[in-house]
């Protein structure tokens, strides 16, 4: 697996763990509950937001990652 493919996948993992803390944000019955998921959920989104930074400069500075 290329470097460029490994963040990629990181990329995809923060995405899905982004979204599924949003779902159990809305489920959570206790308001304590769902500000810390909530709390994490924005942890969780500037994480990706450097991520998705990295993947865009990973393809334009090295194209042997592109794939």
């Amino acid at each position: 697996m290329t470097v460029g493919s490994q963040v990629k996948s990181c990329y995809s993992s923060l995405k899905s763990a982004d979204a599924q803390l949003g779902i159990l944000a809305n489920k959570a019955q206790d308001q304590e509950t769902r500000q810390t998921y909530q709390d994490v959920q924005n942890i969780i989104s500037e994480i990706k937001e450097d991520l998705q930074k990295e993947v865009i400069r990973i393809g334009q500075e090295e194209p042997q990652y592109k794939n």
